[in-house]
């Protein structure tokens, strides 16, 4: 009787195993609040969210990340200053490559498109070299005046990648290249691909 139990309690057991949901797959890990570079206010960050942002995803890059197997989160501070970080599993480690090569051609020619779009707005793009984290990461910036407006922003961007993953990074704020903590943002990259997995 005591086999016939075991056997019986062994073979529950195995079925609630069986019937237990699935463990969900690791997912990249982001950013948080605190190793944005550094601000006079305190940064804040959303949830993570399924998907890419409103209009397109990303500055520079609009519709150029898939929608599928991405993810992102939004970081801000009271002074206007603020971010994101978009994140995408490739299916394959060539699409993640192809992405980057795409999201680093949008990148560097963002300045140029927008002043196309954007008759009088002034808009420089410039590449401020490569990361060795991972597969690598590369850093950008978009320096934009409307002369109409009297406005100036400054944007910093990053891609990298770890494997098949690809994350891209913005910053920005109101201000002129020379008002960006570009040290620090470098430092923000390198954290992010390191952490995604």
């Amino acid at each position: 009787m005591n086999k016939f139990r075991t056997a019986l309690a062994a073979a529950l057991g195995l079925a609630a195993l069986a019937s237990a949901p699935a463990q969900a797959a690791a997912q990249p890990a982001f950013l948080a609040a605190a190793q944005m570079p550094a601000s006079s206010t305190p940064w804040t960050a959303t949830q993570v969210f399924t998907g890419v942002p409103e209009n397109g995803g990303a500055l520079c890059a609009p519709y150029k990340i898939p929608a599928q197997n991405s993810r992102y989160r939004e970081f801000r501070t009271e002074l206007d200053t603020n971010g994101v970080q978009i994140t995408t599993v490739a299916r394959t480690e060539a699409d993640a490559v192809k992405l980057v090569d795409t999201l680093r051609s949008s990148l560097a020619g963002c300045g140029p498109l927008l002043e196309r779009q954007n008759p009088g707005l002034k808009a420089v793009s410039a590449f401020h070299g490569k990361l060795g984290v991972e597969e690598g990461a590369w850093v950008y910036s978009l320096d934009t005046a409307d002369p109409q407006v009297g406005n100036t922003d400054i944007h910093l961007f990053a891609v990298g990648r770890d494997g098949r993953t690809v994350t891209f990074v913005r910053w920005g704020q109101m201000g002129d290249l020379k008002d960006a903590p570009l040290a620090a943002f470098r430092k923000t990259t390198t954290t992010a691909v390191n952490k995604l997995w």
